[in-house]
């Protein structure tokens, strides 16, 4: 842990060296991805010895595989060879090696460079076999129109910014910072036309650099004194469960998870800082000039920390990896996207039966929430004051359902999820299942397209900026398609 957050520094001072004397202005693409290659390979090999081969064997296997199969068939075998290599790695850590290990281990930054390798395999798939008009149009817009060359990919694959912690970023998006190629983007506006065009330049990060890196600064705080004073594992503790009321233990279950969080936001956070501090993650301007550098943000605290509802949730938590998941597995499946989509998530995640206790829990707690919400919420946005408390209770029940929910990824194991299960007497997935048994599936007619756009109260504006941004839920019956992303390939050909 210490040498990820030694290397994670260094990595935010050298992204700073990087935009400075390496800028695009100043020196060539190749110049750009052998520095930014070097760098990432030279901070996996401190940080992880070795087993930074992994990284090297993964991409190089997997270029290969793209090369020799051809453009039809090798978004398949790369996935299977990519996630197929990941999980045999995180089997032979976590079974032979340390079970239970919490420290920085390289199967993280090995699941990262799956996400590239598989996503960047269906766009070229995508880009040079399927015809124009059978894409989605964020398909087409994320479509690469030319096979990349082995640089290009080790590069885009283990640059320094983002091999230790991320987070995704597209192809074209990375490719497109390192030649420093500016491309049309257009301006949403309130009235929701989009007919403002202005070509990107190139601002200063350094406000959204300071900004981010104070938010690391209070969730280590945060983690430091307050996490390891709330210990998730006390859920299960038998004086506790035999001595405290429902309400305490459920009062305790929702902060002790919640204090488990400022660590995954501290670790995003930096990652999405030093992307920034080397140029990247610009998205444009706002309606009001302001710019925004959320490219490539992967949560949203204060969205996350007061969600409604299960998929606002899901929406604003590890928000990359959900587009991942939308992109190679949601969008594509033939049935069932939803289930297919949490087992695929689950095993990106490890090999820990913990992951998959909460992934099949997340199902049903997922289905439950769609049925609830879209059999009853129109009755309660009438008025504001009945609105609020419909607000405040769905708040309530959505921290507690999702703090449940994640008890046994936090233990891991079969026995302790169990153990925390039973005290409760699984009464949440009981009441899953019935609400599943009892409501229907779909929106009932009545107030159902009255009141859809409605916002909840005290996040109407939060939900509006999720809505402009990559928005991606596995609980989603449709994706909402990103038209900034459409915008901003407009002018980018390859």
């Amino acid at each position: 842990q210490v040498n990820f957050v030694v290397c994670q520094l260094f990595a935010l001072l050298a992204a700073v060296w990087f935009r400075t004397y390496l800028h695009s202005s100043k020196t060539s693409p190749f110049i750009r991805h052998v520095v930014a290659t070097l760098l990432g390979l030279y901070l996996a090999l401190f940080c992880f010895g070795w087993y930074a081969l992994h990284f090297v064997i993964q991409s190089g296997i997997s270029y290969y595989i793209m090369i020799v199969i051809g453009v039809e068939n090798m978004h398949k075998y790369c996935f299977v060879f990519a996630l197929g290599y990941l999980t045999v790695c995180q089997i032979t850590r976590v079974y032979i090696f340390d079970y239970g290990q919490y420290s920085a281990d390289f199967s993280g930054p090995m699941m990262i460079i799956t996400q590239k390798i598989t996503s960047l395999a269906f766009e070229i798939h995508d880009g040079m076999f399927r015809k124009n008009e059978d894409l989605t149009p964020s398909q087409r817009c994320l479509a690469v129109r030319r096979m990349p060359s082995l640089l290009e990919y080790l590069s885009y694959n283990c640059n320094f910014m983002g091999i230790l912690a991320g987070p995704l970023c597209s192809y074209k998006d990375y490719i497109t910072f390192i030649e420093g190629r500016s491309y049309q983007l257009q301006q949403s506006e309130a009235n929701g036309k989009e007919d403002t065009k202005y070509e990107q330049t190139d601002p200063s990060p350094n406000i959204a650099v300071a900004q981010k890196l104070l938010i690391c600064g209070l969730s280590l705080f945060f983690h430091m004194t307050i996490t390891k004073t709330l210990p998730v594992e006390y859920n299960i503790d038998d004086n506790f469960r035999a001595t405290a009321s429902w309400p305490v233990r459920f009062f305790y279950l929702y902060v002790s998870l919640m204090a488990a969080r400022p660590k995954y936001y501290f670790a995003w956070t930096l990652a999405d800082a030093i992307n920034n501090a080397a140029g990247f993650g610009f998205r444009g301007y706002d309606k009001n000039g302001a710019t925004r550098w959320d490219l490539i943000s992967n949560l949203r605290i204060q969205q996350i920390e007061f969600s409604t509802s299960f998929k606002m949730f899901l929406d604003n938590w590890n928000i990359q990896t959900a587009l991942w998941l939308k992109r190679v597995c949601y969008e594509r499946a033939t049935f069932s996207p939803t289930i297919q989509t949490f087992i695929l998530s689950a095993i990106w995640h490890g090999v820990y039966p913990g992951y998959y206790l909460t992934f099949l829990t997340g199902v049903l707690m997922t289905l439950a929430a769609r049925a609830i919400r879209n059999n009853i919420r129109h009755f309660f946005v009438e008025t504001p004051a009945v609105k609020l408390c419909y607000d405040i209770i769905t708040w309530m029940a959505t921290q507690v359902a999702i703090s449940y929910t994640v008890v046994p990824f936090v233990l891991l194991s079969v026995k302790p999820s169990f153990t925390f299960y039973s005290s409760c007497y699984f009464c949440l997935h009981i009441v899953s299942i019935l609400v599943l048994l009892v409501l229907p599936l779909k929106r009932t007619q009545k107030g159902s397209k009255k009141h859809e756009s409605i916002q909840p109260v005290w996040s109407k504006k939060l939900e509006e900026d999720v809505l402009q941004k990559n928005s991606y839920s596995t609980t989603n019956n449709s994706f909402s398609q990103n038209q900034e992303i459409t915008c901003r390939y407009q002018a980018l050909k390859q």
